[in-house]
């Protein structure tokens, strides 16, 4: 800044409101500046005004995997968000390892971050109270955290299971599978309850053998098809729970004649060109960061959990008669 100062021929301080976008620099002045900034190949040291400020002008976002779509698309409804406020945002995934979220989290945390979103693997997330004490936003998102007070985003999984139960039942079904996810997984817990229970009022019997739950690997999905469609006993529709479900049962099921009806929790990019189309429960990833960024704004209230509705898209796999 010295630098550029000199070149220029102004005060110090007048290169620091250039830089700082301030408006009280006269538009000869800001050309000037500017002029000589491109010219020198000024960056602004980050670091040194992060010691300054105390934060670094980033949002950090712990989740899942980042090449999950749902969380990408949250990231770039956050990342708009961010860019109206001059932050930038940071994502590191945790892959479902416990360590690894709080390895990733408080990594982020020593870099001083304006905020932090985190969609929460362990079971407890206790490990940032003492940044949650020193006044850093922090927002769950998914499922809510454990051990600390802050803000969570969540969809309607309730909501939206019963909306799958309720269109295959309208389309004559009575025997309908359920996939989900690891039970450990908070999720998956909200929408397994939310098929017994819409199936319940319903008057439908679940079988037990009819409702499986683990991790979405070729092995467990592939064992569950097959236990689920019995050709002795086959259910006649699907529930899958996520979107990782989802595209394993598709690869699973191939070209199979007479596949059961379909409704997959989570869109995919390319199911409306599938044959039939892919029925889903879409959840909105846009309005869920868009979300989180209103409550990281307005700190000054105690933490709020906020549900966002999810709409049941039919396009065919779930029209289909049993």
């Amino acid at each position: 800044m010295k630098d550029v100062a000199q070149a220029a021929g102004v005060a110090l301080k007048t290169v620091s409101r250039v830089v700082n976008g301030e408006s009280t620099v006269a538009p000869e002045t800001l050309d000037r500046v500017q002029k000589v900034i491109r010219e020198l190949g000024y960056r602004r040291n980050e670091g040194a005004r992060q010691l300054r400020q105390g934060r670094s002008q980033v949002i950090a976002m712990v989740v899942r995997d980042i090449a999950d779509p749902f969380f990408a698309a949250i990231g770039r409804a956050v990342e708009t968000r961010a860019e109206e406020s001059d932050l930038v945002v940071m994502i590191g995934s945790s892959h479902d390892e416990p360590a690894r979220e709080r390895e990733v989290a408080l990594g982020f945390c020593a870099r001083r971050p304006n905020a932090l979103i985190i969609a929460p693997i362990a079971k407890r997330q206790d490990y940032l109270q003492p940044e949650v004490a020193n006044g850093l936003p922090v927002c769950a998102v998914d499922r809510p955290a454990q051990g600390i007070a802050c803000d969570a985003v969540l969809s309607d999984n309730i909501g939206g299971i019963r909306a799958a139960v309720d269109h295959l039942a309208a389309h004559g079904h009575r025997r309908i599978g359920y996939l989900g996810d690891d039970p450990a997984v908070f999720t998956s817990r909200e929408r397994v309850a939310g098929f017994r229970a819409a199936m319940a009022a319903r008057g439908l019997q679940v079988n037990e053998d009819e409702v499986r739950l683990g991790a979405p690997t070729p092995g467990s999905v592939g064992a569950a098809l097959r236990t689920l469609l019995d050709p002795s006993d086959p259910v006649t529709a699907l529930i899958t729970a996520n979107n990782r479900l989802t595209v394993e049962t598709l690869k699973q099921l191939g070209a199979t004649p007479d596949r059961p009806a379909l409704v997959a929790f989570d869109d995919l990019e390319l199911g409306e060109l599938l044959n039939p189309g892919l029925t889903v429960v879409a959840q909105d990833p846009e309005a869920i960061g868009n979300a989180i960024m209103d409550l990281l704004a307005d700190q000054d209230r105690e933490p709020r959990e906020v549900r966002i509705p999810v709409t049941l898209i039919p396009r065919g796999s779930g029209e289909r008669p049993p």
